[in-house]
């Protein structure tokens, strides 16, 4: 099949650091070319990518020039895919809702993938407009807010098989992984470390938006040594950070539509320590690839059972669950069936 993937242009495809979006996105398209398909990616300029690139803005947004609005950005993207869905039997969208009053009208199959959040005010609305648009979740419980959109299947995220090697010894550290943001949860992993008297270590992006509240709540607590911040990390350290951890602490305080992360830990053999909201209880086995909790209590006994866990186990579910080649014969299936009802 001729397939085109739209990507959102923050980040390159793959990000050069920060950006699970298009992190997936990259693994999908790669493993979809595996399957024999002619793929075409619309990302910015400088991806990276086995598929036919079609650069619709020189430099991803977040690490290019400041003051791009990315508004003007993305009316490129939707041009770009209008004057060119014809070539292409299927048109993936990664791209919300923007792209939806084109893509409805070119006559091309397509579906979009939800990679958000979608508890937010007007979306119901989008959904009443849009509503034979076709809708993939990332997770069942992303759903709930928007019960009546045309969600045609739910598909988890999944990573390359050799993306990440395990490690069955057991680790040294907790770890925290993501975004600085008080939804994520870096304050109640700080308190989790300390109450267990081991070292924290935080990789992490710090939004421009949250440099207050980092300097408020986050940097008093980091000394360097017991709560250490290593800043963002790319694929390559990522492994190691990840790998050496006793356990990945996860104390989301929103409603996670899947957890990269937590899957990413997965596959180095690492636990799950994450509280029972958004996608966890869709992600995290309790008691096998880690532990779900309701309170920081309980999340520090979580900590003290995680050595008791097998890393071997851990790793074969997310072999069994989470890899990108599932991933992508899932995503191959709905656009036969688009294809096949248009």
């Amino acid at each position: 099949m001729r397939i085109a993937q739209l990507a959102p242009l923050a980040e390159s495809v793959p990000p050069k650091l920060y950006g699970g979006t298009e992190r997936v996105i990259s693994w999908l398209v790669n493993e979809l070319i595996d399957l024999g398909h002619d793929v075409t990616l619309f990302a910015s300029g400088d991806s990276s990518t086995k598929a036919k690139l079609h650069p619709v803005w020189p430099r991803a947004l977040r690490l290019g020039r400041r003051g791009v609005d990315p508004n003007a950005a993305c009316a490129m993207m939707i041009e770009a895919i209008a004057e060119r869905a014809r070539d292409f039997d299927v048109i993936h969208s990664h791209v919300d809702w923007l792209p939806l009053p084109v893509l409805s009208r070119t006559g091309v199959p397509f579906l979009t993938t939800m990679h958000g959040r979608l508890d937010l005010p007007g979306l119901s609305d989008v959904i009443g407009t849009f509503y034979r648009a076709r809708f993939v979740s990332i997770s069942d419980n992303q759903r709930r807010p928007l019960p009546d959109a045309n969600w045609i299947t739910t598909i988890p995220h999944g990573l390359p098989k050799d993306l990440f090697r395990p490690s069955y010894e057991p680790g040294s550290y907790l770890a925290f992984l993501g975004r600085l943001t008080a939804e994520k949860g870096p304050e109640a992993a700080i308190r989790i470390a300390r109450a267990v008297r081991m070292p924290l270590r935080i990789a992490a992006k710090i939004p421009r938006s949250e440099t207050a509240y980092f300097k408020k709540k986050l940097e008093p607590e980091i000394d360097g040594e017991k709560i250490q911040l290593v800043g963002e990390v790319d694929e390559v350290r990522k492994q190691p950070f990840l790998a050496g951890a006793a356990a990945l602490l996860f104390p989301i305080d929103w409603p996670e539509p899947f957890g990269l992360v937590m899957i990413e830990a997965m596959a180095c053999g690492t636990p799950v320590i994450a509280y029972r909201s958004g996608s966890v209880p869709e992600v995290v086995e309790d008691g096998v690839t880690g532990f779900i909790v309701e309170s920081e209590e309980q999340a520090i006994e979580a900590v003290k059972e995680a050595a008791r866990l097998d890393r071997r186990k851990v790793r074969a579910r997310f072999d069994a669950r989470f890899l990108a080649s599932r991933m992508a014969r899932e995503y191959e299936s709905r656009y036969r069936e688009l294809t096949f009802q248009a």
